[in-house]
């Protein structure tokens, strides 16, 4: 039992890994190949959330690079509201 948990975990760790950089959706800042310039300096986290497809929050994380451009390093998705 525990050779096959640690065998489905290791294989979601390679299902993650092979996906890929994340892709700009509708409302990124980079969507549609904008190539924006960030006044801010290299190496600087910036933050972006928008309203995504079915009423989702879309959370995503830029970091500048040397030349101004923002690349998307992270992204994920949650409801839009916050239960009290």
């Amino acid at each position: 039992m525990k050779h096959a948990l640690i065998a489905s975990v290791l294989a979601l760790t390679a299902c993650a890994s092979a996906a890929g950089p994340p892709e700009p959706l509708p409302g990124s800042i980079t969507y549609g190949g904008k190539v924006v310039h960030s006044p801010y300096r290299p190496g600087t986290v910036v933050k972006n959330s928008f309203l995504g497809q079915f009423g989702y929050r879309v959370f995503e994380t830029y970091v500048i690079q040397p030349d101004g451009t923002f690349k998307l390093t992270s992204q994920s998705t949650g409801p839009d509201f916050l239960w009290q």
